[in-house]
């Protein structure tokens, strides 16, 4: 229900009093009771779990330490155990560049997305494609005019990203949890290879025979795992962090570097929002296996490429609207405690009451945060590429093969893991963008100097838009 105030104190969600002299005339966000949502999906996730871990030692441990499967498939959990460890020490150092370089990051990030498509562009002219050549020179020239259209609005996203950075600098405990949460990702994806070695030896034997005979089934399931695992990893940290921040706007004088709320924010997350995070992480892991799953096929039928692209592609769509609801859902479940469902709803009703459609749509960010992650995704498959030259963990391949085995194996790791741990900085992004809009009144009043420059930077950027 709208709720309509004006020159009264107003209690904030989080418990405090604050005064306000402006008319609220939007739907916000109220704190739930305390009691385990979305269940059914908690007991799912852990299901999933155990059987996985069960496979890992009836099948995958015995792969991976004993007979000629040794020296198929050891290989791999070498070099994703080295550069996951060198990945994970990068995921720190490009958080502290973050915080450091905010809007320096903004721009550049904006510049090469965008350059990236003319770069495309010669290379396609180069090897002869030029349909290709042409078409990302039209996508290059729609950038630059993007680029035209979004510079307006780099000072808001940077006054919205250094709010968010100012949260997490304050509570920086929650830095340790996404450390610790990308140490599980880490562990998750060794465990995961070795259960995937054990099923690919159990049904092939070799990886040859596993291309003529791929195991489709079972390679499905452990996928879906997979992502589903991971995605939680990732989620627990969205919605830790948006609890902290929230916490931050409504209760400033509570935070400090190892504040209660880090650690109740981070419970809750794993305790009565668990159900909830484990609902929405579920849909997305399931479509990004069916991407994998059709991906493979595509490799392995050439016959029917063209179909497999085409569903690959309506996958692709039903994933992106996925994870953008989850996006905002998960923050009403980090600050408000709701369900899985009834949080998307919510969070979406705010923004249409306020006509705020247009400044969730603007994401200059999320481009800042994958360029660190692509960074640190590079730098540590140069690790893998120092791996490949100072070791001989691939004896029956020529160099130029290890080379690049171990490059891809570093540079997937790398994103992934450093991708977990920026999902801090994104979720206090997320979380302020929804604060501004659900509590602004608090704002101006716990971080006066914060406010003024969103303000001042939203009023410019959106001219068009209500803001109160």
């Amino acid at each position: 229900m709208a709720t309509v105030v004006q020159g009264v104190a107003v209690a904030s969600p989080y418990g405090e009093q604050v005064t306000t002299t402006t008319t609220e005339n939007w739907a916000k966000g109220e704190k739930q009771p305390s009691s385990c949502k979305d269940p059914i999906f908690a007991a799912i996730f852990y299901m999933q779990l155990i059987a996985v871990l069960v496979v890992m030692f009836i099948y995958g441990v015995p792969a991976v330490t004993t007979g000629s499967n040794s020296a198929d498939f050891m290989p791999y959990v070498n070099v994703a155990s080295i550069t996951g460890g060198f990945a994970f020490i990068f995921s720190g150092l490009g958080l502290l560049v973050l915080m450091a370089c905010a809007e320096l990051l903004i721009k550049i990030s904006l510049f090469f997305v965008v350059f990236m498509s003319l770069a495309s562009a010669v290379f396609s002219f180069m090897v002869g494609q030029i349909f290709m050549g042409i078409l990302f020179l039209f996508c290059f020239g729609v950038g630059l005019c993007y680029i035209k259209a979004a510079w307006s609005r780099i000072p808001f996203a940077t006054a919205n990203l250094k709010t968010a950075i100012t949260a997490v600098k304050a509570n920086f405990g929650v830095v340790f949890i996404a450390y610790f949460m990308t140490g599980v990702g880490l562990v998750w994806a060794v465990l995961w290879v070795v259960s995937l070695t054990g099923i690919l030896s159990s049904y092939c034997g070799s990886y040859d025979q596993c291309q003529q005979n791929f195991p489709y089934g079972p390679f499905f399931g452990l996928l879906v795992s997979y992502f589903f695992t991971l995605q939680v990893v990732m989620n627990v940290i969205h919605v830790t962090s948006a609890g902290v921040v929230g916490s931050w706007w409504f209760n400033p004088e509570d935070s400090c570097f190892c504040s209660a709320i880090v650690l109740g924010s981070y419970v809750r997350s794993l305790t009565t929002s668990f159900g909830s995070i484990c609902f929405g992480s579920l849909l997305v892991a399931i479509v990004e296996a069916l991407r994998a799953l059709a991906n493979t096929a595509r490799n392995n039928d050439d016959a029917n490429a063209i179909l497999i692209c085409l569903v690959d592609c309506i996958l692709s769509i039903i994933q992106g609207i996925l994870e953008y609801f989850n996006k905002w859902a998960y923050i009403y479940v980090g600050l408000y405690g709701y369900g899985y469902l009834d949080a998307g709803k919510n969070v979406m009703r705010l923004f249409q009451d306020r006509g705020w459609e247009a400044v969730i749509a603007d994401d200059l960010v999320s481009n800042a945060l994958f360029l660190v992650s692509l960074i640190v995704g590079l730098v540590t498959g140069g690790v893998g590429l120092i791996v490949a030259n100072s070791t001989d963990f691939f004896p029956t391949q020529s160099q130029s093969d290890e080379n690049y085995l171990c490059f891809v194996i570093g540079l997937i790791i790398g994103i992934m893991l450093c991708s977990i741990t920026l999902s801090v900085v994104g979720s206090g992004v997320n979380a302020v963008i929804v604060l501004f809009a659900d509590a602004p009144a608090e704002f101006q009043s716990n971080h006066p100097e914060l406010s003024n420059k969103m303000r001042e930077s939203y009023m410019s950027a959106f001219p068009g838009t209500s803001f109160s």
